[in-house]
């Protein structure tokens, strides 16, 4: 059963691959035989070659993916030096899962109603006084500063999380004593030493965050520059053209979207090889403490940086703001608050909503539960023969742009007969939601204790026996976490939903991103609030079960081990 359910794996979750790659590279030479093109030919590849502004829309992308990935990376180490080992470190940790619980286009949208000229931040600055006609604006101002703020400010806590099993691993306090005793000031320790040994563990994490900031389409429609858009914005309107000829121009933005990821990835991937192995003088040259470093030193006094707060605030600041504009009925400028509030919003979209909610947590389950299945299966597949999927290939749907991918996938269901579009959908979630599934619960099976099992095997139990009635206790609080994130990623989807599904099928997130531009900023609120509150109560859900199961089993337990001391001791049973 194992051997088929990882067979199963690599058809559902790896084999897209093959379709996706090929779908992007034949049209774009002008072969789609179903639409009439059978002569191939490089005119497409001539046609955005010209496309003016082109030039402009690269730059914007790579200025915003460099931008926020640098950022989002800096403030990471930043919080890290700062905070780890700290006493304020479990408060960041436990606010991570509610920040992460947020999808981009909820935080976009509310981002955007907080920084816009006329959004709550410049109320708050007009009634302190302050005059701010002519300020920036931070929503889709020409150089994408908004756009990269927003992406810095939201993959910050992702950064944050993915860093904590890399510092455990690293033994930091460890590594900080033999600093100190060496005469390292805690800041050059971090530097110089844990440094080189935690940014290359950090890789994947990287490499996911500059390659959304490349590819992403829903973000960058509310906040980006539209005049010319970010590069992947340009494909996906060249891929929405009615046109159906012009489909091998949108197949040569596609591959140019890709070409430039894995450019970015590779640059990435050198700059971290020349700093870190080749130019390795800043960090063999032993400590450099100034006068007055060396007496903070003395002194074990901290070095603060409290830029964490706005990682924080921000997020809080959003979901009360989007709750305001959905049951604002009259808000004028500068007020602070509205001045009437009304149900009529709700009330108006509600039956909009219902069906809106029940495909999105469908769609959610369903790609969910099966991610969890297959993501299980190989975890006992690699336990048992010492085989697993290669990292980079379950890497690959996380650091590659999703439109040049789904494009591809796209093109191939055309040679499918049959409208299959819930089918397509599902699909593609399933696709792009086991590898946060696989790797959320790789760590607590690479730290489960195998010995239980082989303990369980020599009493009797086979195999399933062994899964469900030992291991299953252990992991269950994992499982629940990790079915809360599957969740979350399934319900932020905007373009496989809207690729695969063809216009068809409709999500909470697809009419999001579509009423965020619109005119009335009460229906976009409302829309919005509620694709930020899902994901919150299915990780209220899953806590929820995670500590009941947690104290279940812990009651099981004790149950056990008294009726054991009472076979041993030999204590009668009163009738």
């Amino acid at each position: 059963m194992i051997h088929l359910l990882f067979l199963l794996t690599l058809l559902l979750c790896v084999l897209p691959l093959i379709p996706g790659l090929l779908g992007i590279v034949i049209p774009a030479f002008s072969w789609l035989p179903q639409l009439g093109l059978s002569e191939p030919g490089v005119s497409a590849f001539v046609a955005v070659a010209q496309w003016p502004g082109l030039t402009e829309s690269m730059l914007l992308t790579l200025l915003s993916a460099f931008g926020s990935t640098s950022l989002a990376t800096l403030f990471c180490f930043l919080v890290l030096r700062r905070y780890w080992n700290k006493p304020g470190w479990q408060r960041i940790e436990h606010s991570l899962s509610p920040m992460l619980a947020m999808p981009h286009v909820a935080f976009a949208i509310g981002f955007a109603f907080t920084f816009a000229p006329t959004g709550w931040f410049f109320r708050v600055l007009e009634n302190i006084g302050l005059n701010t006609s002519g300020w920036f604006n931070l929503t889709q101002d020409q150089f994408g500063i908004g756009l990269l703020m927003a992406l810095a400010i939201k993959e910050t806590p992702f950064m944050l999380l993915m860093s904590i099993s890399v510092l455990q691993q690293i033994k930091v306090t460890r590594l900080q004593a033999i600093a100190s005793g060496l005469g390292y000031s805690e800041k050059e320790s971090w530097l110089k030493i844990i440094l080189p040994q935690w940014l290359p563990k950090m890789r994947l994490p990287i490499f996911a965050v500059l390659a959304y900031g490349i590819s992403v389409v829903d973000v960058a429609l509310i906040l980006g520059p539209s005049r010319p858009p970010t590069l992947s914005v340009l494909v996906w309107q060249w891929f929405n053209e009615p046109e159906l000829t012009l489909l091998p121009r949108a197949a040569v933005g596609a591959i140019l979207l890709l070409t430039i990821a894995l450019l970015a990835l590779g640059f990435i991937r050198f700059v971290e090889w020349f700093s870190l192995s080749y130019c390795r003088q800043w960090q063999i040259s032993g400590p450099k403490l100034t006068s007055a470093e060396t007496s903070l030193h003395t002194n074990n006094k901290r070095w603060h940086f409290p830029g964490y707060a706005t990682f924080v605030a921000v997020p809080l600041i959003v979901l009360p703001v989007l709750g305001l504009w959905s049951f604002a009925h009259r808000w004028r400028f500068p007020d602070l608050l509205p001045s009437r509030y009304s149900l009529r919003f709700w009330q108006q979209e509600s039956y909009s909503l219902i069906e809106l909610t029940t495909n999105s947590v469908t769609l959610a389950l369903i790609s969910s539960l099966l991610a969890l299945i297959l993501a299980v299966a190989c975890l006992e597949y690699r336990q048992k023969y010492q085989r697993s999927l290669p990292g980079w290939l379950i890497a690959i749907p996380m650091v590659l742009p999703q439109l040049s991918i789904l494009f591809g996938i796209q093109i191939s269901t055309y040679f499918v007969p049959g409208q299959w579009y819930w089918l397509w959908v599902a699909w593609s979630h399933l696709f792009f939601v086991f590898p946060y599934m696989y790797l959320s619960l790789d760590g607590p099976w690479r730290s489960y204790d195998i010995r239980l099992d082989q303990s369980a095997r020599s009493l009797g139990l086979n195999g399933w026996q062994t899964l469900w009635r030992v291991k299953r206790p252990i992991m269950l609080s994992s499982v629940w976490l990790a079915l809360a994130v599957g969740i979350s990623v399934s319900l932020a989807q905007y373009l496989p939903t809207q690729i695969l599904g063809a216009g068809r099928i409709s999500t909470v997130t697809t009419e999001a991103v579509a009423l965020a531009s619109g005119q009335d900023r009460r229906v976009s609120a409302v829309y919005g609030l509620l694709q930020g509150m899902l994901p919150f109560i299915f990780f209220i859900l899953a806590l929820t079960a995670s500590r009941y199961s947690s104290r279940f089993n812990r009651q099981e337990k004790q149950q056990r081990r008294h009726n054991t001391d009472d076979i041993i001791c030999g204590k009668p049973h009163l009738n």
